[in-house]
């Protein structure tokens, strides 16, 4: 297994295995597998072997797993195998081909059945192969009813129109090559991936020229057939070709041509037709193609000029003019027992590989004559006749006998139409296209180097950087993993989108008015830069009719492009609900859920109902102690409701409130914040009739009689010093009021301190201990102390001065620190819609608006910003990434760590 990034998560991975076609020139066959998706490229056999030896290495993976498999072209080492694959494997996933593709390959891969059928039955019947590009059969692979079954499930795909399925989003683009072909552009979990299968840049007398994608890829899978070789130029080929033939035909000899049956064939028909019509001296030559296939498809041919190039559908469509491909002096046969020994002739004939068929026949009979000729056009496979002819050996073995020879006396010439990119013309497709990963299939080893040796040096000087363009060459059944980061982008949509806009062309008009002064201050230099723009608009096409531009217009469109500059870093904070579909995110309200989704959304809502014995003006102010303030909607004569911090709702029945209060509490379970919020007013309620404060608030003075004996009232009694005191000690004790704390905490404060009291009066003490000073406020019974151990001490008394307090007075004590202390200006920021400043642990700030809060300082908090004024570290001392401050940030607050309120709004 070959790993580009071993760092990688493996669901990070992209994932690349060859089942054929790698280091080899056949049986293409790759898998892409990406965030548990799996596509398969091509499905091929290969041409230079026979029966399940010629299949892609299948067993070597889980083709259950594979999703969808698309076919680039018609040729049968990309395509051949699919019939098997689909019948004969647990194969469930869709297949995908062009219109063309479709319609050659029914036929293309029926001859391929008979002839493999003929092949493993030795037929003599299959020395005359009017179409297998095979070139040796692969028998018994499928049946006749396998193909058609197959061919049924087959679904088909427009250029440039785009398919998703299950998350991949796949579009074919023109690849040249053969009638049909295509090259697939592939976007999976945001990864793009671009395979060409076999392409041509160079335009020919009927196909178009391989397209460029419009988007960049991240990764290119690519032939890389002649790997470093330089094509001759197109009409340099046809010109040797042409002088070759006319030559050989002047002679007296005959020219054989080997080819496939379909894709380069058709183009030397057109090329011949052209010549033949040039040249009245040759016109009584004969041009066979023997071929029964190539007949048959000649009427796709006929059909489908509509995505052949320009010239093609001019001609097509003149009405002086037939169709290019109803050829004058062009003749099909379907016996080649009368050109065995005819005078001179041209025959293009199948298979290109020269391994049996029509073109084996006629090279053996030729062979002796050196009036003869054989011409090679197309790409020859390694183990082949094709590849052995090009040695130009002195005799060949015979098909029928292979103990016997047969000398070779006609000349061999090769001329190269394979519809295959060269170096230049692979190299100048992955300069456009920029991938930063290109994967190397469809070719021999030693070419295959060449071109990996040739691409690295080519980007030599981007390596180490953010640029670098990495080449691979796997083998058959090597497992290449790539680390890929992508990006996660969600897309706002709906209602939210709509919010969302309004807030970002308020903030540019904010921005716009902001910079009006420093547009004024740098008129000079907007006005250089406005003539810039001027001259920039001015050059474009859009713009020649338009002589001048006003610098206003300039100098707006500079301070919108600022802004739009400073807007991407602006800290807008869009909040929704985020979906997530087939690797798309979009982000909207809860309220679009199901029209952009087809969701459905269901509110649970909670409701507790209760009876107390109290009224609801009781109940009012206990609410009010507990949360501050309270929204009351409903006051009537038979019901009161009011909603606490927008999430609870209380409704109390107030007609038979002579028999008890009926209170019902209402709140929806979308957050833990309102279920504790829930939890906290329930328990209110529950111990409102129990409460201390309540029975103090209701009691009513005496009027009954007391039972002892009463001293007459005219009797005036001198009070003795202790019965004063007493006196005192019980006034002091029955008034709740902010003089009883001051009373008890001064003389607490004196029995303990005695003269190290410096300073005492209504609002406060001064203790002086040593160096150590400390000041205790009366009100809201702080100590401030720089000693902790005098802070910690004078606590101590602070708190049983505290604890003796009755619950009134600690009611009391906190209505005054709520109405005088730093809750007061928290309560003013909230009302005045002001930021206040928030001091987090590590001294980290916040700045943020309060929406609501309580008397205990729990806050909930909107539009919330980081202060960040020193380096984040976490309780291990070690510093916290900025792309993790937000993180830190949640964390603390769920975790219900403490935080300060700094009096400073």
């Amino acid at each position: 297994m070959t790993k580009d990034n071993p760092e990688a998560e493996d669901s990070d991975n992209f994932r690349f295995f060859g089942l054929g076609g790698c280091n080899e020139v056949g049986r293409s066959c790759h898998i892409i597998e990406y965030k548990n998706k799996v596509i398969m490229l091509d499905s091929g056999v290969h041409p230079g072997l026979s029966g399940m030896n010629s299949l892609p290495f299948f067993d070597e993976y889980d083709l259950s797993k594979v999703d969808i498999l698309l076919i680039s072209h018609f040729h049968l080492d990309h395509a051949a195998s699919l019939p098997y694959v689909m019948q004969q494997t647990n194969f469930k996933g869709r297949v995908f081909m062009t219109h063309a593709t479709k319609a050659i390959y029914r036929w293309l891969l029926s001859d391929f059945v008979r002839v493999t059928s003929m092949a493993g039955s030795g037929d003599e019947a299959r020395q005359m192969d009017n179409s297998s590009q095979n070139g040796g059969g692969s028998a018994n692979l499928y049946t006749n009813e396998d193909l058609m079954s197959s061919f049924e499930k087959i679904e088909t795909i427009d250029y440039h129109s785009t398919i998703e399925v299950d998350g991949i989003r796949f579009t074919a683009y023109h690849a040249g090559h053969v009638l049909g072909a295509c090259m697939y552009f592939l976007e999976i979990g945001g990864v793009k991936v671009l395979f060409t299968g076999d392409y041509s840049r160079e335009e020919d007398r009927h196909l178009k020229v391989a397209e460029v994608p419009p988007t960049r890829p991240d990764i290119l899978i690519t032939e890389s057939t002649f790997g470093t070789a330089t094509h001759e130029p197109r009409l340099e080929k046809e010109s040797r070709m042409m002088k070759n033939i006319h030559s050989t035909i002047l002679k007296g000899g005959r020219v054989l041509m080997p080819v496939f049956a379909l894709g380069r064939a058709q183009e030397l028909l057109l090329i011949l037709e052209e010549y033949w019509s040039m040249n009245e001296d040759i016109q009584s030559v004969n041009i066979y193609y023997a071929s029964d296939l190539a007949r048959k498809c000649m009427a796709v041919y006929q059909t489908y000029t509509s995505i052949m190039n320009e010239k093609i559908r001019l001609s097509a469509s003149s009405s002086a003019k037939s169709n290019p491909f109803q050829f004058k002096f062009i003749k099909s046969i379907r016996s080649i027992d009368k050109v065995y020994d005819m005078g001179p002739c041209v025959v293009v004939a199948s298979p290109g590989m020269l391994q049996s068929g029509v073109s084996r026949q006629l090279l053996e009979r030729w062979a002796p004559d050196p009036k003869n000729a054989v011409i090679m056009t197309g790409y020859a496979v390694e183990g082949t006749m094709a590849k052995e002819i090009l040695t130009e050996p002195h005799a060949i073995p015979s098909i029928s006998n292979p103990d016997v020879s047969i000398p070779r006396r006609l000349s061999v010439d090769e001329i190269s139409f394979a519809a295959h990119v060269d170096f230049q013309q692979n190299a100048g497709f992955i300069e456009e296209v920029a991938p930063k990963k290109i994967i190397l299939v469809h070719g021999d080893s030693n070419p295959m180097g060449r071109l990996k040796s040739a691409l690295l040096s080519r980007y030599s000087s981007r390596k180490g950087t953010e640029e670098e363009v990495r080449v691979f060459n796997p083998r058959n059944c090597e497992d290449l993993q790539i680390g890929i980061t992508s990006a996660k982008i969600a897309k706002v949509v709906g209602s939210l989108a709509e919010a969302e806009s309004r807030l970002i062309k308020d903030f540019m008009g904010k921005q716009l008015n902001k910079n009006k002064i420093k547009e004024i201050r740098d008129e000079d230099e907007v006005e250089n830069e406005g003539e810039d723009v001027k001259m920039k608009i001015d050059e474009s096409p859009e713009t020649k009719l338009k002589s001048e531009i006003p610098p206003e217009t300039a100098r707006g469109k500079i301070v919108s492009e600022k802004v739009e500059d400073k807007l991407v870093n602006s800290g807008i904070v869009v909040s929704g609900v985020l979906i997530s579909k087939d690797f798309d995110l979009n982000l909207l309200q809860l309220d679009d859920l199901h029209e952009f989704t087809q969701l459905t959304t269901s509110v649970v809502k909670s409701n507790i109902k209760l009876k107390i014995e109290a009224s609801v003006s009781l109940v009012s102010w206990h609410l009010e102690q507990m949360f501050g303030y309270i929204n009351v909607i409903d006051d009537s004569e038979d019901t009161w409701e009011c909603l606490i911090m927008d999430m609870i709702y209380i409704t109390a029945d107030k007609s038979k409130e002579s028999d008890g209060l009926y209170i019902t509490v209402e709140w929806i379970n979308n957050n833990a914040m309102a279920d504790s919020l829930a939890d906290s007013v329930v328990a209110i309620l529950y111990n409102v009739d129990s409460s201390p404060a309540s029975v103090k608030l209701t009691s009513k003075s005496c009027s009954h009689s007391h039972s002892h004996e009463h001293k007459d009232s005219n009797v005036k009694e001198e009070p003795t010093e202790e019965l004063a005191e007493e006196q005192e000690t019980k006034k002091a004790h029955g008034i709740h009021d902010i003089g009883t704390r001051i009373h008890r905490v001064s003389t607490l404060l004196k029995a303990q301190f005695g003269d190290s009291i410096t300073q005492i009066d209504g609002k406060g003490a001064q203790i002086k201990i040593g160096k150590a000073e400390a000041k205790v406020d009366f009100n809201t019974l702080e100590v401030v102390c720089a000693s902790r151990t005098h802070t910690n001490h004078n606590r101590e008394l602070i708190d049983r001065v505290r604890s003796e307090l009755t619950e009134v007075e600690l009611q009391q004590l906190e209505e005054f620190e709520f109405k005088h202390g730093p809750m007061s200006l928290i309560q003013n920021a909230m009302n005045e819609g002001s930021p206040v400043m928030i001091y987090c642990r590590n001294n980290h700030k916040l700045l943020a608006k309060v929406k609501a809060f309580d008397r205990h300082c729990n806050l909930i908090l909107e539009d919330v910003k980081e202060l960040w004024t020193e380096t984040l570290r976490n309780s291990k001392g070690k510093v916290i990434k900025s792309t993790s401050k937000e993180r830190f940030i949640a964390k603390l607050f769920l975790r219900g760590d403490s935080v300060i309120i700094v009096l400073r709004v």
